[in-house]
């Protein structure tokens, strides 16, 4: 039979691993974000080595399993003298991956947008930057919300990788315990269930967040 008082024993170390996770993954997201938007422009730059060095980073980053990369930067670094934290690698190998998978999104959301809106803000004395700032990346935001919304959950759910590079997230409490309990049905649910908590909420959010958008 199914025991899950014990998992109530350990709620706290659970709880403290959901939180790991969470703020992990949407620092990732952050910085995601902010790497994918400048290789978003690069993909889109008229310089053929930007555009094909970008082309190749998000190809390459793509075609790659995350657990690969997070194994190259915590375990292969080292070998060059450098070596980083676990969290701190968690963090770049999570960024890094959806920075490329966001860049295409971005991509897809800047290529929409009629090329007589930029003409027209050069007409009106914009210049390129203040364009994209108050113009295009607003439209580009709005038009590809929901997929945005998409990474960031596929994020949180492929953050559990990050428990093979000894984070003590959700799923690396979650492995431990079911071992020492001898209890795996019942930690791997309850952390199954904090998962699917989590990632409604961010469901939630996005969803909140363009009904704003699209009634302004």
């Amino acid at each position: 039979m199914f025991d899950f008082s014990v998992v109530l024993k350990y709620s706290d170390s659970l709880l403290n691993g959901l939180w790991t996770t969470a703020w992990i993954s949407i620092l990732s997201i952050l910085i995601g974000f902010v790497l994918g938007i400048i290789l978003c422009l690069g993909r889109l730059s008229s310089h053929t080595f930007i555009q094909y060095f970008c082309r190749t980073y998000i190809s390459a980053i793509r075609g790659a399993p995350l657990l690969v990369q997070l194994a190259i930067i915590f375990y292969f670094l080292p070998y060059w003298g450098i070596n980083i934290p676990p969290i701190a690698a968690a963090i770049i190998a999570l960024s890094m991956n959806t920075a490329a998978f966001q860049a295409e999104i971005l991509r897809d959301g800047f290529q929409v947008i009629p090329l007589g809106q930029k003409e027209a803000a050069w007409n009106y004395g914009y210049s390129s930057w203040q364009s994209f700032r108050y113009i295009e990346l607003p439209q580009v935001l709005r038009n590809t919300l929901p997929s945005l919304t998409n990474e960031t959950i596929d994020i949180i759910k492929n953050s559990a990788l990050i428990s093979t590079i000894a984070v003590t997230d959700l799923m690396r409490i979650t492995q431990t315990y079911s071992s020492t309990t001898y209890r795996p049905i019942e930690f791997f649910v309850t952390a199954g269930v904090l998962y699917l908590l989590l990632t409604s909420c961010i469901s939630l959010l996005g969803r909140y967040i363009e009904s704003r958008l699209t009634t302004h």
